[in-house]
């Protein structure tokens, strides 16, 4: 009975494969960094800041991609040579935008801590109550002290404003913005200034690589201004 449990295990531990590899773009030129990488049985991982993955899957089970809800075939695990990458390159263009990696303090810690000091103020909501057949809405705390209420929602709007507004400096820093467009100050400083995206901007860009394009695409053509105002008073 020991040997034949021995023989289970080991054959258990033979059947687990290593898959390792990088992910690209089409251009097979930019590594993509957070594309799904997952095998039919559930288990799964992403890529890094470099594409790369590794998982271990079963050998009869499969290995697939999926990036923006997109997929790709499946590839069985067994058929897969061992010792080397499975390199995949997805049917996505980044426009030759360099992959930027850049690791400040995580925003969603300074975010966490200040909801925690001021959870009264965000998770502040008037009390209503319905009266008549209409169900017409009326404020108890506006009536009984609405000069109080009044304060409190405005520095709720204001800390909401405070936190977006950290959040876009976040994300539009200048240790990322120089990497993309290359400028230096003062240009730098100037195109910070005119260029600096809104809230809701950021958070409709699709992915990474969609907001780094709106960083390039707008250096390109500051940076053609720039050089021509500049260069004409020189």
């Amino acid at each position: 009975m020991p040997v034949t449990f021995t023989l289970v295990i080991g054959r258990q531990a033979l059947a687990q494969v290593e898959v390792k590899g990088t992910v690209y773009d089409k251009s097979r030129f930019f590594a993509m960094q957070g594309v799904s990488v997952l095998g039919t049985n559930g288990q799964g991982t992403a890529t890094d800041s470099m594409g790369h993955y590794k998982i271990r899957l079963a050998s009869e089970d499969s290995i697939y991609f999926s990036y923006l809800g997109k997929q790709t075939a499946r590839f069985p695990v067994k058929g897969i040579v061992s010792g080397y990458p499975l390199d995949i390159s997805l049917a996505v263009n980044v426009d030759s935008l360099p992959l930027v990696v850049v690791r400040p303090k995580p925003y969603r810690y300074d975010s966490l801590d200040n909801r925690e000091e001021y959870r009264k103020v965000f998770e502040y909501s008037p009390d209503y109550f319905a009266t008549g057949s209409g169900g017409i809405g009326l404020n108890l705390d506006m009536l009984l002290s609405g000069k109080k209420n009044r304060q409190m929602l405005a520095l709720q709007r204001r800390l909401i404003e405070q936190e977006q507004d950290k959040y876009v400096d976040y994300r539009f820093n200048k240790t990322l913005v120089k990497k993309i467009t290359g400028l230096q100050r003062p240009a730098l400083d100037t195109f910070m200034r005119i260029y600096r995206p809104t809230y809701e901007f950021i958070l409709n860009c699709e992915n990474d690589y969609e907001f780094y394009k709106y960083i390039k695409d707008c250096g390109l053509y500051f940076s053609r201004i720039w050089r021509r105002e500049h260069i004409s008073t020189l």
